[in-house]
């Protein structure tokens, strides 16, 4: 017997879309309900954004370790090489992982959500049936919030399984490979790459393009590109993979570099990277006549559908696919039907690359500016001037703080950054440019000394032509 549920609000999908939809809705009296076929908190709780830096974690704490061996600049010395317990690793990961899934679940608990656990198929625009261990369950709601996320690329020379990894499964591994390659050199791959190569995998990367991270410029990427160089990552660009060939027990990737010829690599392990794309396929989606922009649902500035009370947001609607634009869009929405006026027109969605060193970007990168017609000036601040980041070994990697503005009114069009620990300053950044900053609000605005901060400040003087420590 089928059971049905009628419901105010269906959210589909419990990522930092999904569940920051249900939940707002849920805080606002809405009866909601959320459709989930995994655990509750999607790609990015469960085998993306959070895991990845749990092991990116423990991968710099390795590799300070095994710097130390011989004796360090700090002082430090190990009698013997560090080992590292990857099934240990991987079990600490998933601590991290499974209290953030059931703080997910209470919170839902909290404001009264339904939780129902399956696969949600539509037969129409606001009616599913979800199929899971409790038997189907037929679901009808007056508004339906569409958060059913993306999933990796698959190469059809490598598809996935056995040898050839997507970042799931690679963040799971019992063991460190010995020959790990990685193609693409986009965020995912470099921050998997990086990470396997301080925890002692030769590392590959293959990279289609002529650089690696082409989402930024040169000036930006260039520290990372060091890093690789120094740490004896071979980078091949502008080169495809073309298939494995070799043994079952011993495998090569086979690659065309730019003058046509061909390279085997060996490959205990291939992480394949190339990108993602939203998961529109096996859920009904076409019975729901939604407009379509490419791959993506198409949404207007309120994340509505072509079809009434219908809504999608995150990985679905198109880029930036990233997990903090999909939890601003769900809020929106829930307050949206509750009845509050609500657009989403973010002055920016910033970006952190967690590459080695990281990569910050909010805003117009000084190219665009100029691409848009702008005439801006841009002030960079090293952070080899910066006495927090030279206490902390992050002083000599060619970091730096830069910001971008308007030359007439000084008005901040972007602020970018590439050095240790600056993710951690991206609010800053963002804030500056959503509350309509100029140069001299953030020059006129103390900043705490000893902190990465100063150098935002002191990039916005240098931009006003007054740094004080360069």
């Amino acid at each position: 017997m089928t059971n049905e549920i009628r419901t105010r609000v269906l959210v589909v999908g419990s990522g930092p879309g999904g569940y920051v939809a249900a939940i707002r809705a849920g805080q606002l009296g809405l009866d909601t309900t959320i459709v989930e076929n995994e655990r509750l908190g999607g790609t990015c709780l469960i085998r993306g954004c959070i895991p990845s830096k749990a092991l990116i974690h423990v991968a710099g704490k390795f590799e300070g370790m095994r710097h130390a061996v011989d004796g360090s600049p700090l002082g430090i010395r190990l009698g013997e090489p560090p080992i590292l317990d990857l099934p240990k690793t991987i079990a600490w990961k998933e601590t991290i992982v499974d209290k953030l899934n059931s703080g997910v679940g209470a919170l839902l608990k909290r404001v009264k959500v339904r939780v129902v656990q399956g696969w949600a198929t539509f037969s129409d625009a606001k009616t599913c049936v979800v199929s899971g261990n409790g038997g189907p369950v037929t679901i009808t709601a007056e508004h339906v919030i569409l958060a059913n996320g993306s999933e990796p690329v698959e190469l059809p020379t490598l598809p996935f399984g056995g040898t050839v990894l997507s970042s799931t499964e690679a963040l799971s591994l019992q063991e460190i490979p010995e020959q790990f390659v990685v193609v693409g050199a986009g965020y995912i791959g470099l921050e998997l790459g990086i990470a396997f190569r301080k925890m002692g995998s030769n590392v590959t990367v293959v990279e289609a393009l002529d650089r690696i991270l082409p989402l930024y410029d040169e000036q930006l990427t260039d520290p990372v590109r060091k890093w690789l160089d120094r740490n004896g990552v071979a980078l091949h660009l502008g080169a495809k993979a073309k298939g494995l060939t070799g043994e079952a027990n011993r495998r090569n990737l086979q690659v065309e570099l730019k003058d046509s010829q061909r390279l085997d690599i060996p490959a205990d392990r291939i992480l394949v990277t190339v990108g993602r794309r939203p998961r529109t396929k096996g859920w009904g989606l076409e019975k729901m006549a939604v407009d379509m922009k490419g791959p993506f649902v198409k949404v207007d500035d309120q994340c509505k559908t072509s079809v009434k009370n219908v809504w999608a947001i995150g990985d679905l609607v198109g880029e930036p696919m990233l997990a903090h634009k999909a939890s601003a869009q769900a809020e929106m929405v829930a307050e949206i039907i509750a009845g509050k006026p609500r657009r989403f027109k973010p002055a920016t969605i910033p970006a952190v690359c967690f590459t080695e060193p990281e990569i910050v970007t909010a805003g117009l990168l000084p190219a665009e500016a100029k691409a848009a017609g702008i005439d801006a000036i841009t002030g960079l601040f090293p952070l080899s001037a910066n006495g927090r980041a030279l206490s902390m070994e992050g002083g000599n990697e060619g970091g730096f703080i830069r910001i971008v503005a308007r030359r007439d009114n000084h008005r901040v069009l972007g602020v970018q950054a590439v050095g240790t620990h600056v993710s951690e300053l991206s609010g800053e950044f963002v804030h500056a440019i959503e509350m309509g900053a100029v140069l001299e609000d953030v020059a006129g605005t103390i900043h705490v000394h000893p902190t990465l901060t100063e150098a935002f400040h002191e990039s916005a003087l240098r931009a006003l032509g007054h740094a004080i420590h360069i």
